[in-house]
């Protein structure tokens, strides 16, 4: 995978941070302005940075190790796919069927993380609305075809 920067967290197995690690998660998800304050200076935490903060905290806290990635803006096409964990042949032929915008300012193509992201956004919304269709529906009904048995 390529990544400019990255850093695993492994989760405390031993306990000893636990504490330190619910009483920080306490204060990121009250219902008030965290602020926070180095020395003489001080700064309201952003409700994004916030957010961040509170799921990486709750992954540690349930003993999962929490990745931190940062990614450009303006992706390669190799980037790109594997953000989405497909091969650069399928993210070019998504791009050039306009399922992701891209633009193309040299010789290369590139595409913009947010779009990326509203992708695999939508395909994941579209894959769990297909599998709660298919759950809700009667599995002897003919839009299903029933059930297939083997002898």
């Amino acid at each position: 995978m390529t990544t400019l920067l990255e850093h695993t967290v492994l989760p405390d197995t031993d306990g000893g941070d636990a504490q330190q690690l619910d009483a920080l998660l306490a204060v990121l998800t009250a219902d008030r302005t965290v602020v926070v304050r180095a020395g003489e200076s001080s700064v309201e935490l952003p409700d994004e940075l916030r957010q961040i903060l509170q799921t990486v905290l709750t992954n540690l806290t349930q003993g999962t190790a929490v990745t931190v990635e940062p990614h450009r803006t303006l992706l390669t096409t190799q980037e790109a796919a594997d953000i989405l964990g497909i091969t650069r042949p399928t993210l070019v032929r998504l791009l050039t069927d306009n399922e992701i915008p891209y633009t193309t300012p040299g010789r290369h193509r590139r595409v913009h993380l947010a779009d990326v992201l509203a992708y695999q956004q939508r395909m994941r919304t579209q894959r769990a609305d297909a599998l709660t269709e298919l759950a809700a529906s009667d599995p002897g009904s003919s839009d299903t075809g029933g059930f297939i048995t083997t002898r």
